[in-house]
């Protein structure tokens, strides 16, 4: 059976910051604070207002998503390990309370970072295909981070600084009675064991890091094109990881998708939000009446590990 992705819903906290503010409090030097500003194009970072929490952020987006249905299996996509709500326990039992969904499956997935979101869609399908699973079993992908618990957490140098904002979307089988926006074609995950030291990399890493991130984005999209049956060339839309402005013109060069083909509108005022950035991007494109029926989009996720995981999509009839 097809799967398709609906549903989608975004839910960012109540205050924003300057992205600068979070450098100076790291203590980061001028260059390094101008190059974030004017070449990366970051701006405004969304935090947790005063009493505000994660938690409650997941639910409502939840909620949004599933538009009144159930689900049978919930799926929560995280990047840090070390979040306001591991301070209490019993946050599954909460979440799925809150979502209306007392009885339903609860995982959460982990230590791939930033493409936990769109790996938890593989496993969705996996879970929507296995033996003796009903066409009308759904799955609830939840993603997003309390980023701003933690400057350090947050910071990747070199590279970006991460928000606060979260997701939320069903995944399903299609068919007449059962519609889904974004019909999925295939996809694409890749690791580069060389980068396991993750944050505490020595600056020749970083350096490394990011030149084999740019390469490998494009390889691993280009696979995702081809197990849907598709080239580079037949991509009409790319949703990124929203890091940074520069590392997306390197991609555009590498794969010869054009620059404006790249949705880059957050990056300024939502910046990077972890794995949650390929699926706000995709929702903010089709808001803004860009896309059209038969569109193809590839969302697009890296962390640092490294990992690299896309898929395509293809825009169905309102």
């Amino acid at each position: 059976m097809t799967t398709g992705l609906s549903g989608i819903a975004v839910r960012l906290p109540g205050r924003t910051e300057p992205v600068d503010d979070v450098l100076v409090r790291l203590d980061r030097g001028t260059t390094e604070r101008k190059m974030f500003r004017k070449v990366y194009g970051l701006g405004d970072s969304p935090v947790l207002a005063p009493g505000e929490r994660t938690e409650d952020l997941l639910a409502a987006a939840g909620r949004a998503a599933l538009a009144g249905r159930g689900a049978d299996l919930v799926l929560y996509g995280h990047t840090l390990l070390t979040q306001e709500l591991g301070y209490r326990g019993g946050f599954p039992d909460r979440l799925r309370q809150a979502l209306g969904l007392p009885g339903a499956r609860f995982y959460g997935l982990s230590h791939i970072n930033c493409t936990s979101v769109l790996r938890a869609v593989e496993l969705g399908r996996a879970f929507l295909g296995r033996p003796g699973a009903g066409p009308d079993e759904r799955v609830l992908v939840l993603g997003g981070d309390h980023g701003s618990i933690n400057d350090r957490s947050r910071f990747v140098p070199g590279m970006t600084v991460g928000g606060d904002g979260v997701v939320a979307f069903v995944l399903q089988h299609t068919g007449p009675d059962r519609p889904a926006r974004y019909r999925y074609l295939g996809g694409a995950a890749g690791r580069d064991a060389r980068f396991h030291s993750n944050l505490r990399m020595t600056p020749e890493e970083f350096a490394l890091f990011g030149k084999v991130c740019a390469e490998q984005a494009v390889v691993t999209v280009r696979d995702a094109a081809r197990r849907s049956g598709l080239e580079l060339g037949d991509i009409d839309w790319v949703m990124p990881h929203l890091s940074n402005r520069m590392f997306w013109r390197t991609f555009s060069s590498a794969s010869g998708i054009p620059r404006e083909r790249i949705c880059l509108d957050l990056i300024p005022v939502q910046g990077h939000n972890f794995g949650a950035d390929a699926v706000m991007a995709l929702d903010h494109a089709d808001r803004q009446g860009r896309l059209r029926p038969g569109d193809r989009c590839a969302l697009v996720s890296l962390g640092q590990g490294a990992y690299f995981q896309a898929f395509v999509v293809e825009v169905a009839e309102d």
